[in-house]
Protein backbone atom coordinates (compact mmCIF):
# COMPACT_ATOMS: atom_id res chain seq x y z
CA UNK A 1 0.00 0.00 0.00
CA UNK A 2 1.29 3.43 -0.97
CA UNK A 3 1.76 6.16 1.55
CA UNK A 4 -1.81 8.40 2.25
CA UNK A 5 0.00 12.03 2.09
CA UNK A 6 -1.08 14.42 0.19
CA UNK A 7 -0.34 18.20 0.04
CA UNK A 8 -2.96 20.84 -1.25
CA UNK A 9 -2.66 24.35 -2.19
CA UNK A 10 -5.61 26.90 -1.86
CA UNK A 11 -4.71 29.96 -2.83
CA UNK A 12 -6.52 32.94 -1.28
CA UNK A 13 -8.42 35.81 -3.22
CA UNK A 14 -5.53 39.19 -3.50
CA UNK A 15 -6.46 41.77 -1.38
CA UNK A 16 -3.75 44.07 -3.24
CA UNK A 17 -2.70 43.99 -6.16
CA UNK A 18 0.26 41.97 -7.21
CA UNK A 19 -0.36 39.95 -3.73
CA UNK A 20 -1.25 36.28 -3.62
CA UNK A 21 -1.16 34.11 -0.84
CA UNK A 22 -1.99 30.31 -0.39
CA UNK A 23 -2.74 27.80 1.96
CA UNK A 24 -0.71 24.50 2.69
CA UNK A 25 -2.90 21.69 3.57
CA UNK A 26 -1.43 18.38 4.64
CA UNK A 27 -3.62 15.28 4.51
CA UNK A 28 -2.98 11.79 5.65
CA UNK A 29 -5.28 8.58 5.47
CA UNK A 30 -8.18 8.34 3.79
CA UNK A 31 -11.19 10.66 3.24
CA UNK A 32 -14.61 9.50 4.91
CA UNK A 33 -12.74 6.77 7.14
CA UNK A 34 -14.87 7.07 10.11
CA UNK A 35 -12.49 9.38 12.04
CA UNK A 36 -11.42 13.21 11.13
CA UNK A 37 -8.49 15.12 13.40
CA UNK A 38 -8.00 18.52 12.28
CA UNK A 39 -4.80 19.93 13.55
CA UNK A 40 -4.05 23.84 13.34
CA UNK A 41 -0.97 26.55 14.04
CA UNK A 42 -0.16 29.89 14.08
CA UNK A 43 -3.97 31.40 13.74
CA UNK A 44 -2.38 34.33 15.55
CA UNK A 45 0.36 33.95 13.77
CA UNK A 46 2.45 36.12 15.81
CA UNK A 47 2.53 32.88 18.46
CA UNK A 48 5.43 30.92 17.28
CA UNK A 49 5.49 27.93 19.51
CA UNK A 50 2.37 25.48 17.08
CA UNK A 51 5.01 25.71 14.41
CA UNK A 52 7.70 24.07 16.18
CA UNK A 53 5.36 21.25 17.27
CA UNK A 54 3.81 21.05 13.65
CA UNK A 55 7.71 20.24 12.35
CA UNK A 56 7.85 17.66 14.67
CA UNK A 57 4.11 16.53 14.51
CA UNK A 58 4.85 16.26 10.19
CA UNK A 59 7.92 13.77 10.43
CA UNK A 60 5.78 11.11 13.45
CA UNK A 61 2.81 10.99 10.95
CA UNK A 62 5.17 10.65 7.80
CA UNK A 63 7.01 7.78 9.57
CA UNK A 64 3.50 6.38 10.67
CA UNK A 65 2.41 6.98 6.98
CA UNK A 66 5.08 5.28 5.45
CA UNK A 67 4.75 2.38 8.10
CA UNK A 68 0.46 2.64 6.86
CA UNK A 69 -0.42 2.76 10.99
CA UNK A 70 -2.80 5.71 10.16
CA UNK A 71 -6.24 4.50 10.24
CA UNK A 72 -8.08 7.70 10.18
CA UNK A 73 -8.84 10.69 8.21
CA UNK A 74 -6.07 13.43 9.64
CA UNK A 75 -5.51 17.41 8.52
CA UNK A 76 -2.83 19.33 9.32
CA UNK A 77 -2.56 23.03 8.44
CA UNK A 78 0.82 24.09 9.73
CA UNK A 79 0.37 27.79 8.94
CA UNK A 80 -3.12 28.40 9.52
CA UNK A 81 -2.87 32.50 8.71
CA UNK A 82 -0.85 33.13 5.99
CA UNK A 83 -2.46 36.68 6.19
CA UNK A 84 -0.77 37.58 9.59
CA UNK A 85 2.18 35.92 9.41
CA UNK A 86 2.98 38.53 6.48
CA UNK A 87 2.13 41.36 8.59
CA UNK A 88 5.01 43.04 9.47
CA UNK A 89 5.53 46.14 11.80
CA UNK A 90 8.33 47.88 13.42
CA UNK A 91 10.65 44.93 13.08
CA UNK A 92 8.03 42.27 14.51
CA UNK A 93 5.27 39.93 13.31
CA UNK A 94 1.81 41.50 14.31
CA UNK A 95 -0.23 38.31 13.54
CA UNK A 96 -3.11 38.45 15.97
CA UNK A 97 -5.26 40.97 14.28
CA UNK A 98 -5.76 41.96 10.37
CA UNK A 99 -4.08 45.25 9.37
CA UNK A 100 -7.52 46.05 7.29
CA UNK A 101 -9.98 45.95 9.22
CA UNK A 102 -8.73 45.73 13.22
CA UNK A 103 -10.29 42.00 13.98
CA UNK A 104 -8.72 39.40 15.60
CA UNK A 105 -7.68 36.02 13.65
CA UNK A 106 -9.42 33.77 16.35
CA UNK A 107 -12.59 35.71 16.62
CA UNK A 108 -15.92 36.58 14.43
CA UNK A 109 -16.85 32.98 12.87
CA UNK A 110 -20.25 32.28 11.71
CA UNK A 111 -22.73 30.94 14.36
CA UNK A 112 -24.51 28.48 12.10
CA UNK A 113 -26.62 26.85 14.61
CA UNK A 114 -30.10 28.54 13.97
CA UNK A 115 -29.35 27.80 10.19
CA UNK A 116 -28.87 24.16 10.97
CA UNK A 117 -31.45 23.48 12.78
CA UNK A 118 -33.73 25.10 9.99
CA UNK A 119 -32.13 22.44 7.64
CA UNK A 120 -31.62 19.58 9.64
CA UNK A 121 -35.22 19.52 12.23
CA UNK A 122 -37.40 17.58 10.16
CA UNK A 123 -35.20 15.11 8.64
CA UNK A 124 -33.42 14.34 11.94
CA UNK A 125 -34.43 10.43 13.45
CA UNK A 126 -33.58 8.54 16.62
CA UNK A 127 -29.96 7.41 15.32
CA UNK A 128 -27.47 9.63 16.98
CA UNK A 129 -24.63 8.46 13.99
CA UNK A 130 -27.14 9.69 11.24
CA UNK A 131 -27.99 12.61 13.06
CA UNK A 132 -23.79 13.64 12.93
CA UNK A 133 -23.93 13.30 9.77
CA UNK A 134 -26.85 15.27 8.72
CA UNK A 135 -25.63 18.13 10.68
CA UNK A 136 -22.18 17.90 9.23
CA UNK A 137 -23.53 18.11 5.54
CA UNK A 138 -25.98 21.33 6.63
CA UNK A 139 -22.85 23.00 8.30
CA UNK A 140 -20.62 22.32 5.19
CA UNK A 141 -23.71 23.27 2.27
CA UNK A 142 -23.87 26.57 4.89
CA UNK A 143 -20.34 27.45 4.50
CA UNK A 144 -20.01 26.63 0.64
CA UNK A 145 -23.17 28.85 0.15
CA UNK A 146 -21.50 31.93 2.68
CA UNK A 147 -17.84 31.80 0.98
CA UNK A 148 -16.90 34.83 0.51
CA UNK A 149 -14.71 35.98 -2.94
CA UNK A 150 -13.50 38.76 -2.13
CA UNK A 151 -12.30 39.24 1.04
CA UNK A 152 -9.44 37.68 2.34
CA UNK A 153 -9.90 37.10 5.92
CA UNK A 154 -13.71 36.08 6.02
CA UNK A 155 -12.40 33.19 2.90
CA UNK A 156 -9.43 32.35 5.54
CA UNK A 157 -12.11 31.34 7.92
CA UNK A 158 -14.15 30.38 6.01
CA UNK A 159 -11.94 28.05 4.12
CA UNK A 160 -10.33 26.41 8.12
CA UNK A 161 -14.03 25.96 9.31
CA UNK A 162 -14.38 24.16 6.18
CA UNK A 163 -12.00 21.79 6.38
CA UNK A 164 -12.78 21.09 9.80
CA UNK A 165 -16.48 21.35 11.22
CA UNK A 166 -17.26 17.84 9.91
CA UNK A 167 -13.49 16.46 12.02
CA UNK A 168 -14.27 14.69 15.08
CA UNK A 169 -11.19 16.42 16.87
CA UNK A 170 -10.20 19.34 16.61
CA UNK A 171 -6.91 20.95 17.90
CA UNK A 172 -6.03 24.83 17.31
CA UNK A 173 -2.74 25.64 18.63
CA UNK A 174 -1.59 28.78 20.11
CA UNK A 175 0.60 30.34 23.10
CA UNK A 176 0.13 33.04 25.31
CA UNK A 177 2.88 36.20 26.35
CA UNK A 178 3.89 34.37 29.48
CA UNK A 179 2.03 31.02 30.82
CA UNK A 180 1.69 27.55 31.48
CA UNK A 181 0.60 25.11 28.95
CA UNK A 182 -2.99 25.41 29.22
CA UNK A 183 -6.28 24.41 27.34
CA UNK A 184 -9.52 25.76 26.61
CA UNK A 185 -12.39 23.37 25.79
CA UNK A 186 -16.16 22.84 26.20
CA UNK A 187 -17.98 22.64 28.96
CA UNK A 188 -20.01 19.53 27.59
CA UNK A 189 -17.03 17.96 26.64
CA UNK A 190 -15.61 17.86 29.97
CA UNK A 191 -14.54 14.91 31.11
CA UNK A 192 -14.13 13.53 27.66
CA UNK A 193 -11.14 15.72 26.91
CA UNK A 194 -9.62 14.80 30.36
CA UNK A 195 -7.15 12.80 28.34
CA UNK A 196 -5.74 15.31 26.10
CA UNK A 197 -5.26 17.36 29.08
CA UNK A 198 -3.62 14.68 30.88
CA UNK A 199 -1.15 13.75 28.31
CA UNK A 200 -0.01 17.43 27.37
CA UNK A 201 0.97 17.88 30.78
CA UNK A 202 -1.86 20.99 31.11
CA UNK A 203 -1.46 22.22 34.77
CA UNK A 204 -4.70 24.46 33.74
CA UNK A 205 -8.42 23.30 31.67
CA UNK A 206 -10.83 25.78 31.57
CA UNK A 207 -14.46 25.20 30.45
CA UNK A 208 -16.95 27.48 29.15
CA UNK A 209 -20.51 26.81 27.36
CA UNK A 210 -20.33 29.80 25.15
CA UNK A 211 -16.92 32.17 25.70
CA UNK A 212 -18.07 35.04 23.82
CA UNK A 213 -16.34 36.18 20.80
CA UNK A 214 -17.22 33.26 18.95
CA UNK A 215 -13.27 31.87 18.34
CA UNK A 216 -12.27 29.01 16.09
CA UNK A 217 -12.61 25.87 18.28
CA UNK A 218 -16.07 27.06 19.74
CA UNK A 219 -17.66 27.59 16.46
CA UNK A 220 -16.54 23.79 15.69
CA UNK A 221 -17.89 22.20 18.92
CA UNK A 222 -20.94 24.93 20.19
CA UNK A 223 -23.06 24.01 17.36
CA UNK A 224 -23.22 20.58 19.44
CA UNK A 225 -24.90 21.32 22.25
CA UNK A 226 -26.72 24.27 20.98
CA UNK A 227 -28.82 22.27 18.71
CA UNK A 228 -29.07 19.47 21.32
CA UNK A 229 -30.74 22.11 23.45
CA UNK A 230 -33.01 23.42 20.44
CA UNK A 231 -33.72 19.71 19.39
CA UNK A 232 -34.44 17.85 22.55
CA UNK A 233 -36.51 15.21 20.74
CA UNK A 234 -33.72 14.28 18.67
CA UNK A 235 -30.37 12.71 20.00
CA UNK A 236 -27.02 15.08 18.98
CA UNK A 237 -24.31 14.03 21.14
CA UNK A 238 -21.06 16.69 21.47
CA UNK A 239 -19.79 15.19 17.85
CA UNK A 240 -16.45 17.23 17.94
CA UNK A 241 -14.27 17.57 20.63
CA UNK A 242 -12.36 20.71 20.06
CA UNK A 243 -9.72 22.56 22.33
CA UNK A 244 -7.11 25.21 22.19
CA UNK A 245 -3.94 24.53 23.06
CA UNK A 246 -2.21 27.30 24.47
CA UNK A 247 1.48 26.03 24.31
CA UNK A 248 3.01 27.82 27.31
CA UNK A 249 4.47 31.60 26.32
CA UNK A 250 5.60 33.11 23.28
CA UNK A 251 9.28 32.75 23.85
CA UNK A 252 9.10 28.99 25.02
CA UNK A 253 10.20 28.46 21.61
CA UNK A 254 12.86 25.08 21.60
CA UNK A 255 13.17 21.67 19.88
CA UNK A 256 12.32 19.94 23.03
CA UNK A 257 9.13 21.71 23.73
CA UNK A 258 8.50 21.26 20.14
CA UNK A 259 9.33 17.66 19.90
CA UNK A 260 7.79 16.76 23.31
CA UNK A 261 4.67 18.43 22.78
CA UNK A 262 4.66 16.97 19.13
CA UNK A 263 5.31 13.27 20.77
CA UNK A 264 2.08 14.01 23.34
CA UNK A 265 0.15 15.02 20.73
CA UNK A 266 0.98 11.76 18.61
CA UNK A 267 0.02 9.83 21.30
CA UNK A 268 -3.61 11.29 21.91
CA UNK A 269 -4.15 10.66 18.39
CA UNK A 270 -3.20 6.88 18.77
CA UNK A 271 -4.64 6.72 21.56
CA UNK A 272 -7.91 8.23 20.08
CA UNK A 273 -7.52 5.56 16.96
CA UNK A 274 -5.98 7.76 14.60
CA UNK A 275 -3.12 5.97 14.69
CA UNK A 276 -2.62 2.05 14.99
CA UNK A 277 -0.41 0.76 17.46
CA UNK A 278 -0.83 0.64 21.53
CA UNK A 279 -0.62 3.99 23.34
CA UNK A 280 1.57 4.35 26.94
CA UNK A 281 -0.14 4.59 30.30
CA UNK A 282 -2.60 8.03 30.22
CA UNK A 283 -0.12 10.40 32.73
CA UNK A 284 -1.48 11.28 35.72
CA UNK A 285 -4.26 14.44 35.11
CA UNK A 286 -2.23 17.08 36.66
CA UNK A 287 -5.43 19.22 37.75
CA UNK A 288 -8.89 19.23 37.43
CA UNK A 289 -10.92 21.70 35.21
CA UNK A 290 -12.10 24.65 35.76
CA UNK A 291 -14.54 26.97 34.75
CA UNK A 292 -13.22 29.73 32.49
CA UNK A 293 -15.83 32.25 34.88
CA UNK A 294 -13.09 31.70 37.42
CA UNK A 295 -10.57 33.43 35.73
CA UNK A 296 -9.51 36.42 37.42
CA UNK A 297 -7.73 39.05 35.01
CA UNK A 298 -5.81 41.30 37.49
CA UNK A 299 -5.88 44.71 35.60
CA UNK A 300 -3.55 47.81 36.36
CA UNK A 301 -5.12 50.46 37.77
CA UNK A 302 -1.90 52.83 36.76
CA UNK A 303 0.18 53.05 34.72
CA UNK A 304 4.70 51.80 35.35
CA UNK A 305 6.56 49.17 35.10
CA UNK A 306 5.28 45.68 36.29
CA UNK A 307 7.57 44.15 39.25
CA UNK A 308 6.18 40.85 39.34
CA UNK A 309 6.21 38.98 43.38
CA UNK A 310 4.50 35.38 42.18
CA UNK A 311 5.94 33.04 39.31
CA UNK A 312 4.00 31.25 36.71
CA UNK A 313 2.58 28.43 38.36
CA UNK A 314 2.40 29.61 42.15
CA UNK A 315 -0.87 29.21 43.61
CA UNK A 316 -2.25 32.32 45.14
CA UNK A 317 -4.51 33.23 47.96
CA UNK A 318 -7.45 36.21 48.06
CA UNK A 319 -5.24 39.51 49.16
CA UNK A 320 -2.07 38.33 48.37
CA UNK A 321 0.18 40.75 46.59
CA UNK A 322 0.86 39.73 42.97
CA UNK A 323 2.88 42.60 41.33
CA UNK A 324 4.10 45.90 41.96
CA UNK A 325 3.78 48.95 39.16
CA UNK A 326 6.71 51.49 40.05
CA UNK A 327 6.20 54.62 38.66
CA UNK A 328 9.61 56.66 39.19
CA UNK A 329 7.70 59.96 38.56
CA UNK A 330 5.48 60.36 41.67
CA UNK A 331 6.88 62.85 43.54
CA UNK A 332 5.58 61.67 46.83
CA UNK A 333 7.75 58.78 47.26
CA UNK A 334 5.21 56.58 48.89
CA UNK A 335 3.17 56.58 45.47
CA UNK A 336 6.32 55.30 43.64
CA UNK A 337 4.72 51.88 43.96
CA UNK A 338 1.18 50.58 43.43
CA UNK A 339 1.05 46.92 44.62
CA UNK A 340 -1.77 44.75 42.38
CA UNK A 341 -3.92 42.14 44.35
CA UNK A 342 -5.80 39.52 44.12
CA UNK A 343 -9.39 38.95 44.64
CA UNK A 344 -9.62 35.36 44.50
CA UNK A 345 -7.48 32.56 44.78
CA UNK A 346 -6.12 29.92 42.16
CA UNK A 347 -3.44 29.14 40.26
CA UNK A 348 -1.15 31.96 38.22
CA UNK A 349 -1.10 30.64 34.93
CA UNK A 350 -0.27 33.69 32.22
CA UNK A 351 1.04 37.25 32.61
CA UNK A 352 2.24 40.10 30.11
CA UNK A 353 5.94 39.29 29.31
CA UNK A 354 7.07 43.08 28.43
CA UNK A 355 5.91 44.50 31.73
CA UNK A 356 4.57 47.81 30.75
CA UNK A 357 1.49 48.74 32.65
CA UNK A 358 -1.77 51.52 31.80
CA UNK A 359 -4.72 51.70 33.63
CA UNK A 360 -7.03 48.88 33.21
CA UNK A 361 -4.33 46.56 31.03
CA UNK A 362 -4.69 42.62 32.41
CA UNK A 363 -1.59 42.01 33.51
CA UNK A 364 -2.10 38.13 34.87
CA UNK A 365 -4.58 35.52 34.71
CA UNK A 366 -5.60 33.51 37.80
CA UNK A 367 -7.67 30.09 37.36
CA UNK A 368 -9.61 29.50 40.35
CA UNK A 369 -11.96 26.76 41.00
CA UNK A 370 -15.58 28.91 41.16
CA UNK A 371 -17.24 31.41 38.75
CA UNK A 372 -16.50 34.95 39.47
CA UNK A 373 -20.02 36.74 39.48
CA UNK A 374 -20.40 39.81 36.93
CA UNK A 375 -18.22 38.03 34.59
CA UNK A 376 -20.54 39.14 31.60
CA UNK A 377 -20.76 37.11 28.36
CA UNK A 378 -17.03 38.13 27.26
CA UNK A 379 -14.70 35.49 28.89
CA UNK A 380 -11.65 36.15 26.11
CA UNK A 381 -9.23 38.88 26.01
CA UNK A 382 -9.51 40.55 22.75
Amino acid sequence: MLPTKLIEEIEIPSASLGNNRKLKVIRYGKKNSGKKAYIQAGLHADEPPGFVLMHYLIKLLDEADKAQKITGEIVLVPVANPIGISQWQDGRVQGRFEFFNGINFNRNYPELTERVATLVKKKLGKDPTKNIRLIRNAQLSCLEKDRPIVDEGDFLKNTLLSMSVDADVVIDLHCDYEANLHIYTGTPLWPDAADLTAQMGARVTLLARNSGGEPFDEACSKIWWELAEILPEHPIPPACLAATIELRGITDVSHQYGKSDAANLFTFLKRRGYVRGKAPKLPRLLKDATPLEGVEQLKAKSAGVVIFRKEIGDVVKKGDIIADIVNPMAEDPAGRITYVRCQHGGLLFTKIVDRYAKPNRVIAKIAGKAPIKGKGKHLLTF
